[in-house]
């Protein structure tokens, strides 16, 4: 077959040829081409929300760690160093000298301050969880008539702020005598509204209705199926409220400056206050003492957060079970 039958049997115009190179152009790519595109431009958009949440992340571990930071550093430093040198770096390490300052000045009224605080903390802090617990539990688990009135007073509390109970709290202390006692300080804190709501949406969740009738029919009482059972179920809950009160407690300061008149009785935290607006001695620098006793008030709750860890990782696997 000769080159002139060719172009004649199949004759292609030029404009014949354009429209099929276009149509070649528009052929839909492979299916597994597309998938790759797609995959590649999802994971650019996961690294660049990545880089955002990790460059958030590390500003606010920044802003957490920078005044831990500077008490720490600040704590080692001597008068001197503390207004003449670098703020975040240390200069002469005066700690111990700072630390026998502390415990020695004023006859050592920052120990007793730190007994206070501890007592305070502690003590209201175990009363707190046992009320809390036993009301949400007794809200979560028993039907009762005006449960839901009751339950309305609880959430409504929510709305009234504590600064506002100051007065009627005041007069009623004095009348009772509690008026600059431990008292004052310890019984007011076994209520919270929002620790018995707590303890009420962690029982309806963790503690089983036909666990508690089980130990019913083997003649088991109310109080000790609360205490053995239903106690222990709720632990995760319990050290949650304990350890918020106890923080909270421990860096009370309205409260304690209201109703404690005597220095002997007040906690750690009205004591530094007191020696912050004196500001300057004839024998110490009480800005220095200030600073070396908020690093020293911090460790309590350091410790405190390190040993209750534990409960709360039991929790987590408990509710990974479920």
């Amino acid at each position: 077959m000769t080159l002139t039958s060719v172009t004649a049997d199949s004759p292609r115009t030029e404009e014949e040829v354009q429209k099929s190179v276009l149509k070649s152009r528009r052929r839909p790519r492979p299916k597994n081409i597309r998938e790759a595109d797609d995959s590649s431009e999802l994971n650019g958009r996961r690294g660049g929300s990545r880089m955002v949440v990790i460059i958030g992340l590390v500003l606010f571990a920044l802003y957490s760690i920078g005044p831990a930071w500077w008490l720490i550093v600040s704590s080692t430093k001597t008068k001197e160093d503390l207004y003449t040198t670098d703020a975040m770096w240390f200069a002469n390490f005066s700690l111990f000298d700072n630390l026998s300052s502390l415990f020695t000045y004023q006859d050592g009224i920052f120990g007793v301050w730190m007994w206070n605080s501890t007592l305070y903390a502690f003590a209201g802090s175990i009363g707190h969880t046992l009320v809390s617990l036993a009301a949400g539990y007794g809200l979560a688990m028993y039907s009762f008539r005006g449960k839901g009135t009751t339950m309305g007073f609880i959430i409504g509390s929510f709305l009234i702020p504590g600064a506002l109970l100051t007065i009627p709290s005041y007069l009623l202390f004095v009348q009772l005598g509690m008026y600059d006692t431990i008292w004052a300080m310890i019984i007011p804190a076994f209520f919270s509204p929002f620790a018995v709501y707590l303890a009420k949406i962690y029982a309806e969740g963790a503690v089983p209705g036909e666990l508690l009738e089980a130990a019913r029919i083997d003649g088991a009482g109310e109080y000790r199926i609360f205490f053995q059972i239903a106690f222990r179920l709720m632990t995760t809950a319990g050290a949650t409220i304990f350890l918020l009160h106890f923080v909270g407690s421990w860096n009370a300061f309205f409260g304690p400056m209201v109703f404690l008149r005597g220095a002997d009785k007040w906690p750690v935290m009205l004591g530094l206050y007191s020696w912050l607006q004196r500001g300057t001695d004839s024998t110490v620098d009480l800005t220095g003492l200030v600073i070396t006793g908020s690093l020293v008030a911090t460790i309590p709750m350091v410790i405190l957060m390190i040993a209750m860890q534990r409960y709360w990782r039991s929790g987590v696997a408990m509710g990974s079970l479920k």
